[in-house]
């Protein structure tokens, strides 16, 4: 028999098994994320030896991340429209599962041409992912649990961003491996990755319109339009859109060029290069963990992000213009702890606090395309300014800059305390 009490939005889930499903989710997330971001950054330490192949400037190997995120930014809004009307789950696993394939496929490229092909098809691939992952996420975790439930999934964001940088450079710069080898581990790794998470993640069976029905009836949507526009003219989600962008493009300046600039102006080798890089996202994990928690149990999030940005951004600045080794360590400490991986949380939590539950898909997707447009910019940009001035310098300044921006872009974000 029916009762009148509300279900949480992850009821269709519910088994018997001791451990709920939304934590079954949330380890298959995380798996995703390590892999998706190791995918993304691994190739950064060893861009040196990518560039010395191939014969390339620093704008043109800013190029091998551009056109990835290009090609990744772009598919964004379609993907994540398509995935509310005909199905996530489906998207999601074979998207995933061919980005492995297409970055395996990368390391076999001879020529710069067709590794840029190959870049492009595995960010295109890529593309599935972001905005039907937190649409299932989003369904799957139970609201009072979803800021701490995403920071967990996000810090697997961290810890492959970290596993990348130490495989990377500890295969090709401490042992003299090709720069083709980690190409070829990562794409094997994704797809098994990928077949689990097909395995684990359920989806909701409803069909949209039910859905649609279902909201309306509970009050969750009243006559909203599911439509680009709609989400644009919300005030709220334009702020945390462009909050995304000015921190996405901060944090790509350092993750694609702080191993180079270790290298070049720091004088570090080997290994040292990546492991001093994965302090950055390792320092994350903690950092996004205890605000997502504060955070929950305040009910606000907008504090938190006028102590993250202030304090990333100084700390950002401070990498470039302090000369000392441990203060430059301590720096990216704390530059991790409060930048981009633990804002991350905070913005996805608010996203989904200001649209109906239909509208996930194509909500997070459009999150992420205004985010990720920084992130084509920032590799190309940053190696054209080093090209320009004869150091990376200017570059990371331009990031500190835009964080700024950011900051200044948050005062205008309006926060209801939450009525417990």
């Amino acid at each position: 028999m029916m009762t009148g009490k509300r279900e949480e939005p992850n009821s269709f889930n519910k088994t018997k098994s001791k451990i709920p499903y939304w934590w079954k989710a949330v380890i298959a997330f995380t798996l995703g994320w390590m892999f998706i971001n190791a995918d993304k950054y691994f190739l950064n330490p060893i861009l040196g030896d990518i560039g010395a192949d191939y014969h390339l400037n620093n704008a043109q190997l800013g190029l091998v991340n551009s056109i990835f995120y290009l090609t990744y930014t772009f598919a964004q809004v379609p993907v994540g429209t398509f995935s509310d009307k005909y199905g996530r789950k489906l998207l999601l696993v074979t998207g995933f599962i061919l980005f492995g394939i297409f970055t395996g496929v990368s390391g076999l490229m001879a020529g710069f041409i067709s590794f840029l092909v190959a870049r492009a098809l595995a960010g295109l691939t890529a593309s599935t992912w972001y905005g039907p992952q937190f649409a299932l996420s989003s369904e799957a975790i139970p609201e009072k649990h979803r800021t701490v439930g995403s920071a967990i999934i996000n810090s697997g964001s961290g810890i492959g961003t970290a596993l990348g940088f130490i495989l990377s450079s500890t295969l090709v710069l401490d042992k003299g491996i090709s720069w083709r080898v980690p190409f070829y581990i990562f794409g094997a790794l994704t797809v098994l990755v990928g077949i689990f998470i097909a395995i684990t993640v359920k989806e909701n069976r409803k069909k949209p319109k039910q859905e649609s029905e279902t909201a309306a009836a509970s009050g969750e949507e009243k006559g909203e339009k599911v439509s680009i526009i709609a989400l644009l003219k919300n005030r709220n989600l334009l702020i945390i859109f462009l909050e995304l962008f000015c921190s996405i493009y901060g944090f790509t300046v350092i993750v694609t060029w702080l191993p180079k600039f270790l290298t070049t102006e720091r004088g570090f080798e080997g290994s040292a290069v990546g492991l001093i890089s994965a302090l950055v996202p390792l320092a994350s994990i903690p950092g996004a963990l205890i605000a997502s928690y504060i955070s929950d149990r305040m009910g606000r999030k907008k504090p938190f992000a006028f102590v993250l940005i202030p304090v990333s951004a100084i700390a950002l600045w401070a990498t470039i213009y302090i000369q000392s080794v441990p203060l430059l360590i301590a720096a990216l400490v704390i530059y991790g702890m409060f930048g981009k991986i633990a804002l991350d949380p905070i913005l996805i939590s608010s996203v989904s606090e200001n649209v109906s539950k239909t509208t996930y898909g194509t909500a997070f997707s459009l999150y992420n395309f205004i985010g990720m447009i920084s992130s084509i910019i920032a590799p190309w940009f940053t190696g054209l300014l080093s090209d320009k001035t004869g150091s990376m310098a200017s570059g990371f300044y331009s990031a500190v800059i835009v964080l700024v921006l950011g900051m200044i872009i948050m005062i205008f974000y309006k926060e209801k305390s939450k009525v417990k």
